[in-house]
């Protein structure tokens, strides 16, 4: 009697591990995505804080050049952060994905002095909403 895997076994146990992997590698990759995802959202509202106490203590919104570079980069490197205050009345924080976040499908999250959270390049299924809460 000989022991061992035939062809066929071997190529079903090939096929089955294929199609779960076609499966489950896109949503892994989502939801790393929505973790950076979260972290971006965090730093956007980290940098609102910032420009918020800045300024409490002297009137005006800091101008973008007086942004923090802390604040500017997430470690990981999947998202940039700017700021837009020419004025020193309103500014707009913008959160760019990069490198592998750049197919996140919601674009850049923004973050403005009144609080509006809102998405710019988001795929049409994705809104404002569902992308700052998850």
């Amino acid at each position: 009697m000989a022991k061992g895997f035939t062809l066929i076994e071997v190529m079903i146990v090939v096929a089955v591990i294929g199609i779960l992997s076609a499966i489950a590698l896109p949503q892994y990759n989502e939801y790393v995505r929505r973790g950076h995802r979260s972290d971006a959202r965090a730093l956007l509202l980290q940098g609102a804080q910032w420009m918020e106490r800045a300024a409490t203590a002297t009137g005006r919104y800091p101008l973008q050049a007086d942004f923090p570079t802390t604040l500017k980069t997430m470690p990981s490197g999947r998202y940039s952060i700017t700021v837009a205050s020419t004025d020193g009345a309103t500014f707009l924080l913008t959160a760019t994905p990069a490198g592998a976040q750049a197919a996140d499908k919601c674009g850049k999250l923004t973050l403005t002095h009144t609080g509006l959270r809102g998405v710019e390049g988001a795929s049409a299924s994705e809104s404002a909403t569902s992308c700052w809460t998850r």
